[in-house]
């Protein structure tokens, strides 16, 4: 009896992490949809069948759902460069210090569904403690709990004290950040590890941080042999390399090594944001979180050496943007969502328009641009042969961009999430 019981529960458990496969016919029917490229307003139906754009066009189909949606505008799913899905966005300072990795990632489920409730369809998850990342993209994916795509690069790597360390404890705790790696060889097996245990990228810290404590933002982490290594083992396996960087060294040292992506950016110039065009360097620069830090930071527990920090950090930071982005510099969507609360990455897209972009191209940064720095061909725009990742919103965000912050539409991979 035992035995029968058992495999039962064994069956049962097998077919809920059995990703569903949804082979019904949707049809889609808008007010319009928002071509991303050409920046005009379409109108026409999309038709939706095994989780892709099928056709485009006026359908009525015999047995088909339809889904009329005749006051939405439709666009393809947003994506996000830069989130911390894993913990507590509420705790902050020493208090995040006192939850355990299984809390944290529980906490995780939570964030990764108000993320899709958000429009966003696609992140990449930079840095996670025991591969906690991992574990949430594989449920999602497994259809156990509802979240995005999620690209995710597990622990990331860092110099001992510095920014990817945990410098909150005393010494006689004796404790170290999981990827901390003090030479070429130790960063290369880091990255090896990091594959091994299921990770898409890696993400290393080029230069101290606005939320560590006793690192200098302006400091260069790792020496230019150190990062070196740990771009090209990366790019041995596949694997791009995103390298958190906000002082003017670091950055163009993880540019020369060959970083797909710098995080932050903050202190660029005009001479290293030149030298990233060259090199096909993505730029991901989240200038709107610095009015939570300085807003509600001090509340929150963050502590008094990071709200200085980022005193330094936050103007400075959006005027480079404003420069690379007059450059031409490509800027991915990347938000350091996990900082503020989940589900409200859509507010920095008025602060890109503010500082220099317009709608089209703030949309084309979440949409397009972000799905090239991805590396993936199948998200980022409603074609036919695409994934069915697509929201809707109530008006049309060429003219007011901060629609986008009001999703009422979410549809991912053929699968409606939300339709109000």
């Amino acid at each position: 009896m035992i035995k029968q019981i058992r495999f039962i529960f064994s069956i049962l458990l097998t077919l809920l992490l059995t990703p569903v496969s949804f082979s019904e016919v949707v049809i889609l029917k808008p007010k319009a949809f928002l071509d991303v490229i050409s920046g005009e307003l379409v109108v026409a139906d999309l038709l939706i069948e095994d989780g892709k754009i099928k056709d485009i066009g006026k359908f009525n189909i015999e047995n088909a759902n339809e889904i009329l949606l005749p006051d939405l505008i439709l666009l393809p799913g947003l994506m996000d460069s830069h989130v911390h899905l894993i913990g507590n966005t509420e705790s902050k300072g020493y208090e995040s210090i006192s939850e355990s990795s299984y809390l944290d990632t529980i906490y995780g489920v939570e964030n990764a569904s108000k993320t899709l409730m958000a429009g966003f369809t696609t992140v990449r998850n930079v840095g996670a403690g025991y591969y906690a990342d991992v574990a949430l993209k594989r449920a999602i994916d497994a259809g156990v709990v509802p979240g995005p795509s999620m690209l995710v690069s597990g622990p990331a790597l860092g110099i001992t004290g510095g920014h990817c360390d945990t410098n909150l404890f005393p010494p006689e705790f004796d404790i170290q950040g999981q990827g901390v790696v003090d030479s070429p060889w130790e960063a290369r097996k880091m990255v090896r590890t990091n594959r091994k245990y299921g990770a898409d990228l890696i993400k290393f810290c080029a230069t101290g941080g606005v939320m560590s404590r006793n690192t200098d933002v302006n400091a260069k982490q790792f020496t230019l042999d150190e990062m070196k290594a740990i771009v090209d083992e990366a790019h041995n396996h596949g694997m791009k390399v995103a390298a958190h960087a906000h002082g003017l060294e670091g950055i163009k040292a993880a540019i020369i090594a060959g970083a797909d992506s710098i995080e932050h950016s903050s202190f660029i110039d005009t001479e290293t944001t030149l030298l990233a065009i060259e090199k096909g360097t993505f730029l991901s620069m989240d200038i709107f979180v610095s009015d939570y830090i300085l807003g509600e930071g001090a509340e929150k527990g963050i502590l008094e050496e990071s709200l200085e920090k980022e005193r330094t950090v936050g103007r400075k930071q959006r005027e480079n943007f404003a420069n690379a982005h007059s450059l031409g510099a490509k800027i991915s969507f990347g938000t350091d969502a996990g900082i503020f609360a989940h589900g409200q990455n859509a507010r920095q897209f008025a602060y890109m328009v503010e500082w220099g972009m317009t709608n089209l191209e703030a949309i084309q940064a979440a949409t397009i641009q972000t799905a090239d720095l991805f590396g993936i061909n199948n998200v980022g725009i409603i074609e036919p042969g695409f994934d069915a990742d697509i929201i809707g919103v109530r008006s049309n965000p060429l003219a007011n961009i901060r629609t986008l912050e009001n999703i009422a539409f979410v549809m991912k991979e053929g699968r409606v999430y939300k339709n109000n």
